[in-house]
């Protein structure tokens, strides 16, 4: 690369503008950059859901989800499958590996529901998962006085937000619904002989529409349409009906009846009567209100969709006021800011350890300005991959910060040394031999840092796809700051050091550090051993460190719910539901609470009445783990008062970032489902037990009571009555059966018929008429009507029925944990005969994970191994210089214990990045060895006192610019920083203890290699 330096000593102003157009695209891509909190990864999953309206989950499970289930597995490439049957509804998830090509998953998903033969009213739709997912508000609407905040909604916000490029989905709770409701008297429709459904295909065939072929004219062809339609409520009401009684009649009694009894209408059997319903319930801190959650689409600017969301919203300033329960771009910024404060800070505070080494203004500047340089030009490659600015590529900036630095500390000092030694003075013949005396040492000890990252190819699944953008971020900017210091550095060298003082004699630092080395390489014995006592007794503190995938990190926003026993009314929940949220204004902590009852649950998405879900901001300052606690008794104690069996349940909104892996799972499996409730019950009750778990869920659901209709075939046949019209006419008496939407008086209106009398009782049930061809008889008459206990759920993992009882860890020892409750429940939990377990969660996944890393950490080394070994072309030179790399754990394992960070992803990348930094050290004290000796003629022990004293500086200045760049986030308490800190720590302490050992070992270690020279120099 020594030519590049040439060529920007002779054409300086080229090379200026050059830069100058860079850092414009550089700041143009930076400011184009998508703002996110986290990389755009789709996980490679998809979902399912198939709706059954009225099926039980029995029915569920046999008519749906065992059909597709038995077809799914024979994807090729299926990791997981897992299913839900519900009542009404089925949702099968199915997970892949990474970086399998999801669209053609879509389709084969697709072709495999189609090809099955499920129940014809069946509605199915496949849903994919990513960050992009997650909604990105939570906005409760207020409307002003006579302001009908619906129609304004549905009319003008909706449809201008919908607009907004990168919306994907706006959806509103708590609308109210006009119904057309046709109350059906049950006797006179009985007389009549006319059910339900009969004259729900009435209605609809008076809504008529088809084309009819064409008139053809001796010039023009005019196409025909034939048409019905009942423009209004009034005409529905004059409709005219055909009784099924009339056409079983012979022709002439037919002809008698018409003439005696007037044609039968709509109305004479009906009340028609518009009503307005709410199907879900919302409200902000007890006030009455719309929600709104708007989703952008997967690879969006969040922070630019939230602004244009907001413009919308103020400008219906006049019509309705809003308050936010959820803004996930107010987190992104935060994180943003945060990052962008600590890596600001980090250059701060290299550039003031450059300055105190160098002691010359002019030289730190020049020696810093490759940190905006690399950065800011690096965002070009950011921006044309189409990586957002996002957590992990603010954090590789925040890294790279100290390290950047360090090629141009390097070519600086060394012409800043050569400048003050040198006679003549500045010259283009100094700058650019300088430049090249360190060279060979830099290119290899950036690509050394750079070839480090390239094993995170290795680690599969999300942590692989989640430190790319991170990886990716420090390669170009170490890349761009090693081109820095060789084309801009030596070329402000040239026009900065003009007048320099003559250099000092040798320091206090370097002559005492000349006597340590010869001290060293006269007990090597000792220092060898020294350093191994060292190193061993840093790895007894691993124990003590605990172990996850990423430390927890504390949420502000909690996320709880209420279910009651299902077919509980929203009436009821609501009335619970109020109970709580009263509860919530009581309570000092709490910020603002947003409430939807009978909305859509967090974890199934499910729309159920019986539950209530609620958005918790929290004031700062609050201790959330102790405040989560009192909030679950306090609404357990409510729910118990008001509606026994309750579910309730509180934890911290997930940030929706990779998996803290921070759970538990017992899977628990038999065919005997009341064996595998009772399982799960003395599972859970367990868990709950113990102090370091938390939130524990059972996905087994309690039993509830069903009616079973039991035909008997041969009672059937005698009476002549299908299977499918007792369904049909039980069905209309229980619930009401829905028309379709009609537009009416120019308006669209859901139409629903329903009976004036339901069905209340058992015994009401059997006594519901049935039309046969004996006539009217009770349902009793062909079927036996019993009442049992069911299930509300059937879960099934890979095909098999099972119950999964989960916690969250308290703490960072995931591990232990999960060894100690697997063990427990082996050895104290009860459970029934044929029920087996299967314990494991995050830990499982973070152990692979941790597997994946040390393989990455072996592969890494063998690349810088062999980048050395081609840049100094000598076997055991790589050897020496990677005995540095032995005594790194030192200095990391004792930083993270006095900070009390546990064993993470986050360490584990830290000490991968150290691999690289550590040999640039070394290699920049080798380099120099090897020129002593071959270009000088030196002896290896003078090579090796000359070249620590020349080069201590140098070493010195670029660890410590590195340390220093690191602190502000090792010290950071900011939220959404998520890797940063553990990997703070972690080069913070290794860089510290491997500098100070790689000063004092590679000589030794350099001496032991080459004994024999040594041993014949002595002998000279």
């Amino acid at each position: 690369m020594n030519f590049l330096t040439r060529f920007s000593l002779k054409n300086a102003v080229a090379v200026f503008i050059i830069s100058f157009l860079l850092i414009l695209g550089g700041l143009y891509s930076f400011s184009s950059l998508k703002v996110d909190l986290l990389p755009n990864i789709e996980f490679p999953q998809l979902s399912i859901e198939v709706v059954y309206p009225g099926a039980s989950p029995e029915d569920i499970n046999e008519q749906v989800t065992s059909k597709l289930e038995e077809k799914l597995k024979s994807i090729d490439g299926i990791k997981k499958m897992q299913s839900s049957s519900y009542e009404s509804i089925s949702i099968i998830n199915l997970e892949f590996p990474f970086h399998t090509d999801m669209n053609d998953m879509e389709r084969q998903v697709d072709t495999i529901i189609k090809d099955t033969k499920l129940p014809d009213n069946v509605q199915t739709k496949i849903n994919r998962f990513s960050f992009g997912t997650f909604p990105i508000f939570n906005i409760s609407l207020f409307a002003k006085q006579g302001v009908d905040l619906q129609k304004v909604l549905e009319q003008d916000v909706i449809p201008e937000l919908n607009k907004i490029n990168g919306i994907n989905s706006v959806s509103v709770g708590g609308l109210k619904e006009e119904i057309v409701q046709i109350t059906i008297d049950k006797q006179k429709a009985a007389r009549a002989g006319l059910s339900l459904s009969q004259v729900k295909d009435q209605i609809n065939e008076k809504f008529l529409s088809f084309p009819a072929g064409n008139v053809n004219t001796d010039t023009l062809q005019i196409p025909v349409r034939v048409q019905e339609k009942l423009d209004t409520v009034q005409a529905l009401e004059n409709m005219t009906l055909t009784s099924p009684l009339a056409q079983t009649t012979t022709p002439a009694f037919q002809g008698r009846m018409m003439q005696a009894t007037p044609p039968l209408k709509l109305k004479d059997i009906a009340t028609i009567e518009t009503i307005t319903d709410q199907p879900e319930k919302t409200r902000y801190d007890l006030k009455e209100s719309l929600s709104m959650a708007v989703t952008k689409k997967q690879d969006a600017n969040t922070v630019e969709v939230a602004d244009k969301v907001m413009k919308v919203l103020n400008a219906h300033k006049d019509q309705f006021h809003y308050a936010i329960g959820f803004d996930s771009a107010e987190g992104i910024k935060k994180s943003v800011e945060s990052l962008v404060r600590e890596g600001l800070l980090g250059a701060l505070f290299a550039s003031i350890a450059v300055l105190v080494f160098l002691r010359n203004v002019r030289a730190t500047i020049i020696a810093i300005i490759s940190i905006p340089l690399s950065l800011i030009v690096a965002s070009i490659f950011l921006y044309r991959l189409d990586i957002s600015l996002n957590v992990m590529t603010l954090g590789g900036m925040a890294v790279a910060v100290g390290r950047v630095v360090d090629d141009s500390i390097v070519v600086i000092e060394n012409i800043f040394r050569r400048v003050r030694k040198s006679k003549t003075g500045m010259s283009d013949e100094l700058v650019q031999d300088s430049t090249k005396e360190i060279l060979k040492a830099i290119t290899s000890s950036t690509i050394t840092t750079v070839v480090v990252f390239l094993p995170l190819g290795f680690v599969g699944g999300i942590t692989g796809e989640f430190f790319l953008p991170f990886a990716l971020t420090i390669v170009f900017s170490l890349f761009l700051s090693l081109i820095v210091a060789v084309t801009i550095v030596p070329i402000l060298a040239k026009f900065s050091f003009k007048k320099v003082p003559p250099e000092e004699k040798e320091g206090a630092l370097q002559r005492f550090y000349g006597r340590v080395i010869a001290w060293a390489l006269n007990h090597k014995v000792i220092v060898l051993a020294l350093s191994v006592v060292l190193l061993v007794g840093s790895f007894a503190l691993v124990p003590k460190l605990g172990f996850t995938f990423l430390p927890n990190e504390e949420q502000k926003t909690l996320v709880a719910s209420i279910e009651l026993p299902s077919s509980t009314s929203l009436a009821k929940t609501n009335d619970v539901s109020l109970k709580i949220e009263k509860m919530f204004a009581d309570q000092q902590e709490i910020k603002d609470v947003t409430a939807g009852v009978g909305s859509r649950d967090f974890r199934t998405g499910l729309k159920r009445s019986n539950q209530a879900n609620y958005f918790i901001r929290l004031k700062e300052g609050v201790n959330v783990t102790r405040f989560i606690k009192t909030l679950e008794k306090n609404m357990q104690s409510i729910v118990d008062e008001e509606a026994k069996g309750t579910k309730v349940g509180v934890q911290e909104l997930s940030s929706g970032g990779p998996p803290s892996n921070n759970n538990v799972n017992i899977d628990l499996y038999s065919t005997d489902l009341a064996s595998l409730q009772k399982a799960a019950k003395n599972v859970e009750t367990y868990m709950n037990k113990r102090k370091d778990l938390k939130y524990v869920t059972n996905n087994f659901a309690d039993q509830q009571k069903q009616v079973v209709v039991q035909i008997d075939p041969e009672k059937a046949a005698e009476y002549g009555v299908s299977g499918f019209q007792v369904l049909g006419t039980i069905a209309d008496a229980t619930r009401p059966v829905q028309v379709g939407t009609l537009k009416l008086d120019g308006i669209d209106r859901t139409v629903q018929l329903s009976y004036d009398k339901g069905i209340d009782s058992v015994d009401a049930l059997k006594n519901t008429l049935l039309f046969t061809k004996r006539g009217l008889v009770p349902v009793s008459a062909i079927a036996d009507v019993k009442e049992v206990n069911t299930y509300t759920s059937i879960q099934k993992l890979d095909g098999k029925v099972f119950a999964r009882v989960s916690a969250q860890i308290v703490g960072d020892n995931i591990q232990k944990v999960t060894q100690d409750v697997i063990n427990d429940v082996k050895k104290e939990v009860e459970l029934p005969k044929g029920v087996s377990f299967e314990g494991g969660g995050g830990s499982d996944d973070t152990v692979e994970t941790f597997q994946q890393l040390g393989l990455a950490m072996v592969v890494a080394i063998g690349l810088v191994y062999i980048t050395m070994l081609i840049t100094f072309g000598k076997a055991r030179i790589p050897f020496i210089i990677l005995s540095a790399l032995i005594f790194v754990p030192i200095g990391s394992l004792l930083g993270l214990y006095v900070a009390h960070e546990p064993m993470s992803v986050s360490v584990m990348i830290g000490l991968l990045m150290l691999i690289g930094i550590v040999t640039t050290n070394a290699i920049v004290l080798v380099d120099r060895i090897g020129q002593n000796r071959e270009q000088k003629g030196m002896a290896v022990r003078d090579a090796l006192i000359e070249a620590g004293k020349t080069r201590l500086r140098p070493i010195l200045m670029t660890a410590f610019a590195t340390i220093t760049a690191l602190i502000p986030l090792a010290l950071t308490k900011a939220s959404g920083t998520l890797i940063s800190k553990g990997l703070a720590i972690t080069v913070i302490g290794g860089l510290t203890s491997s500098t100070l050992l790689t000063l004092v070992i590679i000589p030794v270690m350099y001496e032991l290699f080459f004994f024999r020279q040594v041993k014949k120099e002595r002998n000279a």
